[in-house]
């Protein structure tokens, strides 16, 4: 497969994502700048965590004038694979590819540590290598990411599979004592409802080498990867 990773003004997860993709997984991978308009025929387009433009105004919501978006939106109506990681994430909801936003965590502190998520999918091409109800540790590091909708999309989610993660304790339980900064039904990561739109707060890129003692985000890439063989 052929992944295209986005490096914004600000972004900082861009060669992460290459090095598990390229290095780990041994998958074609190309940069692509924010003022670029070619997709250069990639399979996946991939935005990465990072803090594009400064994060002014919201996390986000400079990156979604960027000339490459348009390309990526169109990418993304006829069918086309995008991954938002992190600050990719918001992009994709500010874009309106993805529903709903990301609001500054409850605790209006940045929240950088290991979580668990439990997989709420695994129908999805992201997350077709882990088990149903899995429980994984992931990294978050973000200072918005509280997901908010309002109740019909909500209840649209839930009713279209498109909640894929959500945040849970050790063992499991999605509670409120496991959610760490307040989002709504604790969710981690969802797609659009054509499901080819993914993204999420947690870093699965730095839970992918066995050098960091954590795979639990590798088969978030793998599902991907072995979707298309």
């Amino acid at each position: 497969m052929k992944f295209g990773i986005v490096t914004f003004p600000g972004s900082n997860c861009d060669q992460d994502m290459h090095h598990v993709l390229r290095n780990v997984l041994n998958q074609d991978t190309v940069s692509l700048w924010h003022k670029d308009v070619d997709l250069q025929n990639c399979d996946v387009i991939v935005l990465p965590g990072g803090f594009s433009y400064g994060d002014y105004l919201r996390s986000g919501a400079i990156a979604k004038f960027s000339k490459i978006m348009n390309s990526i939106i169109n990418f993304a109506n006829r069918g086309g694979f995008v991954i938002g990681i992190c600050n990719g994430f918001q992009i994709l909801c500010e874009s309106k590819l993805l529903p709903g936003a990301l609001l500054h965590n409850d605790s209006h502190k940045f929240i950088c540590k290991n979580t668990y998520l439990s997989v709420t999918s695994n129908s999805s091409r992201f997350t077709s290598k882990y088990s149903l109800n899995q429980v994984i540790k992931i990294p978050v590091a973000h200072g918005e990411g509280r997901y908010h909708a309002d109740e019909n999309t909500l209840n649209s989610l839930k009713e279209n599979d498109q909640i894929i993660f959500q945040y849970c304790n050790g063992n499991g339980k999605i509670d409120i004592g496991s959610n760490i900064n307040g989002s709504a039904l604790n969710i981690a990561g969802i797609c659009n409802i054509n499901r080819n739109v993914f993204g999420m707060m947690p870093h699965p890129e730095r839970a992918s080498d066995s050098e960091l003692s954590n795979t639990d985000g590798i088969n978030f890439f793998l599902s991907a990867v072995e979707s298309s063989t």
